[in-house]
């Protein structure tokens, strides 16, 4: 089987009632379950940052949540504080099937984020994705999960990047749209090569 599975940070932060709560968040488990059944490699990413991290907004005395700052690699929204390690809300949702090969954790360097499932923020700091893909001959990624415009886009144009064939299920995504990010996600993915599907 060349086909994987990618389930980007189906976590209970990101979905109702959660720090960083995405509209709609938890609507993607049951969609994401079934899909699971139809792929032999199945890979979720977990958003897993230590307290005080620096994309926290609470990290800058005088900076507000979704206030913007520049970092050394570039510039970085500032969040509230979510998916602190060992947290409640770092954990996967409770109805999500967790059973899949691989879990990467991600985001857990304090002075760097990381949206994608391949990289940190910086574009260069390997999650080990890529590696562990190759080697197990898997060419073709689909990716599922939260949310549509930051983590999901940033890890399809990452595969589209290094290769892969890449397709986003956007019935089983969530977006954040922060100031027309979700449209601009769209169509940068679609730009590169992603396969967009609407279903």
């Amino acid at each position: 089987m060349t086909q994987a599975l990618i389930v980007v940070d189906v976590q209970n932060d990101f979905c109702p009632g959660g720090a960083l709560a995405v509209p709609g968040g938890d609507e993607v488990v049951g969609p994401i379950n079934k899909m699971m059944e139809g792929f032999e490699t199945v890979i979720l990413t977990q958003d897993w940052h230590p307290e005080g991290h620096s994309s926290f907004a609470s990290s800058h005395p005088d900076m507000s949540p979704l206030e913007t700052l520049e970092m050394s690699y570039g510039t970085q929204v500032l969040w509230p504080d979510h998916c602190v390690q060992g947290s409640r809300g770092a954990a996967f949702h409770p109805a999500l099937d967790v059973s899949g090969d691989l879990i990467i954790r991600k985001g857990f360097r304090p002075a760097i984020d990381s949206y994608s499932a391949f990289f940190e923020n910086d574009q260069q700091t390997p999650t080990g994705l890529e590696g562990y893909l190759r080697s197990r001959g898997i060419s073709e990624l689909t990716f599922v999960g939260l949310a549509t415009d930051f983590c999901v886009a940033f890890s399809a144009l990452d595969a589209a990047r290094l290769g892969f064939q890449a397709r986003v299920e956007l019935a089983a995504c969530r977006g954040i749209d922060l100031g027309g990010s979700l449209a601009k996600s769209l169509t940068d993915m679609q730009a590169a090569g992603v396969q967009v599907h609407q279903g």
